[in-house]
């Protein structure tokens, strides 16, 4: 193999039980606001970010929540990852264990009210 991609992964897509309900739970999480696309076969809300081109992105959808048997998302959060475990949980989420440390940064497994698992980082 001689083709190594600039990103492994491109985008990332979040199934929702009620895409309206999901925005404001992230919107609250993250402390970032998504933007509505409706250019597809069906509207998303697609996760801010600086680079609309080349960034790494993802977005929310209406769909089959995967009620904790899918793969976890890790977003890039505002602030310390105990402030948005405090946010997860205001917003009517769930987290369970102690912040993980990797050089990188630090970040918490959560579950968003549909189950779907994220983890939420924290840049160093």
């Amino acid at each position: 193999m001689t083709d190594i991609p600039e990103h492994a992964v491109v985008w990332a897509e979040i199934p929702v039980s009620n895409l309206a309900e999901a925005r404001d739970f992230y919107a609250k999480v993250l402390e970032v606001d998504t933007v509505m696309n409706t250019d597809g076969p069906q509207p998303i809300a697609i996760f801010n970010n600086k680079d609309h081109v080349n960034g790494v992105a993802g977005h929310l959808y209406e769909g089959k929540p995967a009620k904790g048997n899918g793969p976890t998302v890790h977003l890039a959060i505002s602030g310390t990852v105990e402030a948005a475990r405090d946010r997860v949980f205001d917003a009517g989420g769930t987290s369970e264990g102690d912040p993980i440390a990797i050089p990188a940064g630090r970040f918490i497994y959560a579950q968003d009210p549909d189950g779907n698992s994220i983890g939420l980082f924290e840049a160093t």
